[in-house]
């Protein structure tokens, strides 16, 4: 089939025949149609990209964040940096909900660090009490905190890569 150019009111065939009306133009309609629809796509342009930005950025600053302020032994060192890095925790949970991307594994993470910040918070009060910055239940709870961290972490970063349901082109 020959290359089809649109003019102004008139669609010619590379071979300079001009078409009016009837079966031809019709045909040439479709075809033209068809072609643009291949060359630009049929998916809904004005659909949001499915790999959130924003939630990559509030990732990339708790990870970053969980590597810097804890990145020494001593838990009494990173208990403000766990209290800092829960903000930015509850800034990537306000995308999640912006973006409806709630599921079961998130929901479980944030349970987990929760339970584990809860643990922390305990411990650290019992440390201060005693006046042991060593505490050894300390070290622990600090070090399941973290974990928790990375395990929100890894839901974060699976929410955020995998596609929409459906062929994405429904609204998010």
């Amino acid at each position: 089939m020959a290359p089809l150019f649109l003019s102004h009111s008139r669609i010619r065939i590379r071979t300079g025949t001009r078409m009016r009306g009837g079966v031809g133009t019709v045909r040439a309609v479709a075809a033209l149609t068809a072609l643009t629809a291949l060359a630009t796509g049929c998916r809904n342009d004005t659909a949001p990209a499915w790999e959130y930005p924003e939630l990559g950025t509030a990732l990339r600053s708790l990870s970053h964040d969980l590597d810097e302020d804890c990145a020494e032994t001593d838990p009494a060192r990173c208990l403000e940096g766990l209290d800092r890095i829960g903000v930015l925790a509850d800034r990537a949970f306000a995308e999640v909900l912006d973006h409806k991307l709630l599921d079961r594994g998130y929901v479980a993470a944030m349970n987990d660090l929760a339970g584990a910040r809860r643990l922390r918070l305990a411990a650290a009060h019992e440390a201060r009490a005693r006046r042991d910055p060593h505490y050894l239940p300390l070290r622990r709870a600090v070090h399941a905190e973290r974990l928790a961290y990375r395990r929100l972490l890894a839901e974060l970063e699976s929410l955020r890569t995998a596609p929409p349901p459906g062929d994405g082109t429904q609204p998010v």
